[in-house]
């Protein structure tokens, strides 16, 4: 579902939405329906049965094994902008205002999906002009990092997810955001991703700073967390506005 909708955002920029390129071919055709409407007039299916012998297609039409670890990272990806909709519907209950920069991350988590489903392997010019990731989204996530750290107390122990159910859902949206980028590194690495599409979810150090990057500045990766530092400084602002108390681990004694 996702590789579909991150290939209609990469064709269409703009376009967020499970929509796939069968489904727009659809749309365009003009062929009758049997009510004797336009098929233009009806939604596309959300099946195509493309997938139904264990292959599905990336943006730039390779067939790949649907094991391939390129959708295991579109997976991923969209396990994390699920789980952010879900932190951004407990705190809209509570009147949040930054739930604004959820729909955005989430958003931006669709044109990471655009270019984790166009392998730089196989991309021509005109796929990677579409597919591009920017800084400019990591640089919007640190302000928003340091704008919401100046206002926490002092981190003196370490915290369990817990303070309120906005709180929780945003560290599990930060443990989801873990794997996705451990997902993503790997195709980095080989050059199949932009570097910045790992430096937007987590440039840890998981990242072999001594590889050679394929597309240049991979070795300069700053070792600083991005989204889910974003999610865990969050998780804790959402906490102290609700007046919640979070948890802190105790070691368990003799």
């Amino acid at each position: 579902m996702l590789r579909r909708a991150a290939a209609a955002a990469a064709a269409g920029r703009g376009l967020r939405g499970p929509l796939g390129a069968a489904g727009q071919r659809q749309q365009r055709s003009g062929e009758g329906s049997p009510d004797g409407g336009s098929r233009s007039d009806r939604a596309p299916k959300i099946y195509t049965r493309t997938g139904d012998a264990g292959f599905s297609s990336t943006f730039t039409g390779e067939r790949r094994p649907k094991a391939d670890r390129i959708f295991e990272a579109l997976g991923a990806t969209d396990e994390l902008s699920s789980a952010i909709g879900l932190a951004g519907e407990f705190m809209s209950e509570k009147g949040h205002t930054f739930v604004e920069q959820l729909h955005k991350v989430q958003c931006m988590l669709q044109d990471v999906g655009s270019n984790i489903a166009t392998p730089l392997s196989s991309a021509r010019e005109a796929h990677l002009k579409r597919t591009s990731f920017s800084e400019k989204p990591v640089l919007e996530l640190e302000q928003w990092i340091d704008s919401y750290s100046e206002e926490l107390p002092p981190l003196r122990a370490f915290i369990l997810p817990s303070g309120g159910k906005s709180s929780a859902a945003l560290h599990f949206s930060r443990a989801v955001c873990r794997r996705a980028e451990r997902c993503v590194v790997p195709l980095v690495q080989a050059g199949e991703a932009d570097p910045n599409v790992a430096k937007y979810l987590n440039s840890c150090a998981l990242l072999d700073t001594n590889a050679p990057d394929v597309r240049s500045g991979f070795t300069a990766f700053p070792l600083v967390s991005r989204l889910s530092d974003y999610l865990f400084v969050l998780a804790r602002y959402a906490a102290m506005k609700e007046g919640k108390e979070e948890k802190i681990y105790l070691k368990p004694g003799p």
